[in-house]
C-alpha cells in the first residue's frame, strides 16, 4: 500500500474539510452534502458572483486554499479540468491530508484528458499525497459527517465498507443497504479513474479497520491485477469481500472504458480471480446488498439444506425450484419432525412435507411457535426460511394480536432471537407492494432479516454459504 493507515486515517476521518469550486448552478450541492461535517467546513471559490450564495449557507469562503486557517485534512475539488492542477499545486503547498477530485474529463475522454490525468497523478505521487479520483464522489464517513449526497445518513455508522468505481453505485449501496436491511456503513469511497489510489489500496485499508466486518466493491478495472490478486487472497481469509464487476460483456466493457477509462479484461479472468482468492462474486446491487446482510445477520452458515414455510401451494413449488436452482436442498424432514407435526397440523389444503404449505392459515402465534420450533430442531435441515405472502392476510398481521397481546410478527421475532439455525423471512408482494415494504420494515425493526423476495433470499443464502464453506484459511 503506497500510503500507510495513519496517513489514510487522517483523510477518512477529517477534522477540516474544504470544498473547492462549488457553485450556484449545481445548487452548491457539495457544500450542502458536507454541512453535516463534525469538524470545520470551508469553501474556496474565486468567482465573486458565487460567494454570497456560499455565505448564505453559513460557510466561510476563501479565494485561495492557502488562506484557509490551520491544517486541512480533506479537499473535495469541483473545478474545470484545466484548473485541477492549479488547485492541486496549492494542496501540495498546504500539505493537505488528501484530495478527492469530482471533476471528470480525464483519461475516460480524450488525449488531453489523459495528459492531465498523468500530470495530476505525478504531482500527487511526488508529494506523497493521497489522491482519490478523478471523476469520482470521494469519501463517505457518516461518523465524521462527510457525505457524497444529502440522501445519505450521518452520525451513526455500521460494520460495512464499500469501494466503488461508480459514484452512483457507491451512493445507492449505502442508502439501499440501510433502507432494505437497516445496516449502515462505516465508510465508503468512490474512486473513479484511480489515477493514484486503486481498489487494492482501499481493500488493504479497510482490512485493518476494526469497525469494518464486511467489504463490498464495485469494480470496472484495475491497474495492477497481480497486486489485487495478492490483496484479495490475504484479506478474504480474514473478512468477507464481495465484488460486483462492471463491464462483464463486450458492450459493458466499452461502457466502462468511457465511464472511468478502465481497460477491458476477460470476465473469465475475473471469475478465476474471485474463485482463487475467496472473494464473493455478485452481479447486481440487489445481490451485494442482500449478501452483505446475510453474512452479517445469519452468522456462520453450515449447510445447504433448508426447511421452507410457504403461504400457498403454488408458491411452495416455485420457491422449491428457486432454492434448488441455487444448488440448495429442500429435503424431507426427519420422522421425529413429521410425528410432532401430525399431532396438530390440520390446515385444510395445507401440507407439512417440505416445503410446508400453511395455506393462509398460519395466523396463530401458538401455531407459529410450535411449527417453527419443530423445524428448528429438525435433524435434516441447516436453515429456515419463512415466506410471507402479502395480501389481505399480510395487511392484518401486525394489527391482529393473540391473547397475550402479541402480533404474529412478535412471535416470529421471538423465535428468530432464540433460533439454533439461521432464520430469515421472505416477504413476497403481488399488488400490495406498499404493505410488503411496511411488513419488511416491521420485521427489520424487530431484528428479523427479511428479503424482498424469495428469489433474493435464495441467492443471498447461497452466496453467503459459499463464503463460509469455500473461503481460504487465514
Amino acid at each position: 500500500m503506497p500510503f500507510d493507515s495513519k496517513t489514510l486515517d487522517r483523510v477518512f476521518n477529517p477534522k477540516t474539510v474544504v470544498v473547492v469550486g462549488d457553485k450556484k448552478a449545481t445548487q452548491y450541492s457539495w457544500l450542502r452534502n458536507m454541512k453535516t461535517v463534525q469538524g470545520r467546513l470551508f469553501s474556496v471559490q474565486v468567482d465573486q458572483n458565487e460567494i454570497p450564495g456560499i455565505e448564505e449557507l453559513g460557510v466561510t469562503n476563501y479565494t485561495s486554499l492557502l488562506d484557509v486557517p490551520g491544517p486541512v485534512d480533506y479537499v473535495l475539488v469541483a473545478v474545470p479540468r484545466k484548473v485541477v492542477p492549479i488547485v492541486l499545486s496549492d494542496c501540495v503547498k498546504a500539505k493537505v491530508g488528501g484530495v478527492g477530485i469530482f471533476t471528470s474529463g480525464f483519461a475516460e475522454t480524450d488525449d488531453e484528458g489523459k495528459g492531465l490525468q498523468q500530470l495530476i497523478a505525478k504531482m500527487a505521487t511526488d508529494a506523497q499525497m493521497p489522491l482519490i479520483g478523478p471523476n469520482c464522489m470521494g469519501l463517505f464517513n457518516p461518523k465524521a459527517g462527510v457525505r457524497h449526497s444529502v440522501d445519505q445518513y450521518h452520525g451513526e455508522s455500521g460494520p460495512v465498507a464499500f469501494i466503488g468505481q461508480s459514484g452512483t453505485h457507491t451512493i445507492f449501496f449505502s442508502t439501499t443497504l440501510e433502507a432494505v436491511h437497516g445496516i449502515k456503513l462505516a465508510k465508503s469511497v468512490s474512486f473513479g479513474n484511480a489515477a493514484v489510489m486503486d481498489v487494492s489500496d482501499f481493500i488493504e485499508y479497510f482490512a485493518q479497520d476494526p469497525e469494518v466486518k464486511v467489504i463490498g466493491a464495485y469494480i470496472e478495472g484495475t491497474k495492477n491485477g497481480r497486486r489485487l490478486f495478492e490483496t484479495l487472497r490475504k484479506v478474504a481469509a480474514r473478512k468477507p469481500v464481495l465484488i460486483w464487476k462492471g463491464g462483464q460483456t463486450d458492450a459493458g466493457a466499452r461502457a466502462a472504458n468511457s465511464h472511468t477509462g478502465s481497460m477491458a479484461s476477460s470476465q473469465a479472468v475475473w471469475d478465476a480471480l474471485m474463485r482463487q482468492t475467496g472473494a464473493i462474486r455478485v452481479d447486481s446491487l440487489d445481490e451485494i446488498v442482500d449478501t452483505t446482510a446475510a453474512i452479517l445477520k445469519l452468522g456462520e452458515l453450515r449447510g445447504p439444506r433448508g426447511a421452507l414455510v410457504c403461504m400457498t401451494g403454488g408458491e411452495s413449488v416455485v420457491i422449491t425450484d428457486t432454492f434448488s436452482k441455487q444448488g440448495l436442498q429442500v429435503p424431507l424432514l426427519s420422522d421425529k419432525s413429521y410425528g410432532e407435526l401430525s399431532s396438530f397440523f390440520n390446515v385444510i389444503g395445507g401440507s407439512y412435507k417440505n416445503p410446508l404449505d400453511v395455506s393462509w392459515n398460519f395466523q396463530s402465534t401458538d401455531m407459529a411457535n410450535r411449527l417453527l420450533g419443530i423445524l428448528d430442531e429438525d435433524a435434516n435441515t441447516d436453515f429456515l426460511g419463512l415466506e410471507i405472502f402479502v395480501g389481505s392476510m399480510g395487511r392484518r398481521r401486525e394489527r391482529d394480536k393473540d391473547s397475550q397481546g402479541r402480533s404474529f410478527f412478535d412471535a416470529v421475532a421471538d423465535f428468530a432471537k432464540g433460533s439454533r439455525k439461521p432464520f430469515f423471512a421472505m416477504v413476497t408482494a403481488t399488488s400490495a407492494e406498499k404493505e410488503a415494504v411496511e411488513i419488511r420494515q416491521v420485521l427489520r425493526e424487530k431484528g428479523v432479516l427479511a428479503f424482498p423476495s424469495f428469489q433474493r433470499g435464495a441467492i443471498a443464502y447461497r452466496k453467503a454459504l459459499d463464503y463460509w464453506t469455500d473461503r481460504p484459511a487465514g
